[in-house]
């Protein structure tokens, strides 16, 4: 399903989003339905905020940057290859 994505301004993008674990309320269903959002919008990365849920949750496929020229081809595999799921990430 297609999540509606919020605007700018919108305060969920101002909270500090909540930890979570694997028994989130139906994870695997809210991730798929992230994934074929990300895509719809032809994205390369999406965030639980940007759909209006003030949780620690990103994903990101990368594969299209794979493409660049510019790129060294160890790069590009990785690139290719570089599609996840990010569950209260530290950085």
């Amino acid at each position: 399903m297609i999540l509606p994505i919020v605007a700018y301004g919108d305060p969920v993008l101002r909270k500090v989003a909540d930890a979570i674990d694997a028994a989130y309320p139906d994870l695997e269903k809210l991730i798929t339905n992230m994934k074929e959002t990300m895509y719809n919008a032809s994205g390369v990365g999406l965030a639980a905020p940007q759909i209006g849920k003030a949780i620690r949750l990103f994903l990101i496929d990368a594969s299209p940057f794979a493409e660049d020229d510019n790129l060294s081809e160890e790069e590009r595999t990785v690139l290719k290859s570089f599609n996840r799921v990010f569950i209260n990430p530290k950085f």
